[in-house]
């Protein structure tokens, strides 16, 4: 992909991240994470297991087990890994964008 091609994306993703924080929707957010992971992954390779901050990503503290969430944990679900992954992606962009970095999945113009 071209560089301008990644700002664009990123882009809309992190709108997206920022839609889905103003109005929670889990199907959305689920949807989006993957969309972003596949971006970020073709652009900057795969994150190992060690990197801390991928590994937060998707991570609730407040994670519910044994029952199915009410709306007002889901909601809240949402918003913060929707905030995690949209932090994630405003740094692809600082990377891409304004320090100019190289990315594994760049191609020619």
């Amino acid at each position: 992909m071209t560089r301008d091609e990644l700002i664009l994306r990123t882009r809309q993703l992190v709108d997206e991240g920022d839609r889905l924080q103003q109005s929670p929707a889990l199907g959305a957010l689920q949807v989006w994470l993957q969309l972003s992971d596949e971006l970020l992954s073709s652009a900057w390779g795969t994150m190992d297991r060690y990197h801390l901050s991928w590994l937060m990503v998707g991570k609730s503290r407040s994670i519910v087990r044994g029952r199915r969430m009410r709306p007002d944990e889901e909601a809240a679900y949402v918003r913060e890994v929707a905030g995690q992954k949209t932090a994630a992606l405003r740094m692809s962009l600082e990377a891409a964008e304004r320090r100019h970095m190289p990315f594994v999945g760049e191609t020619e113009q």
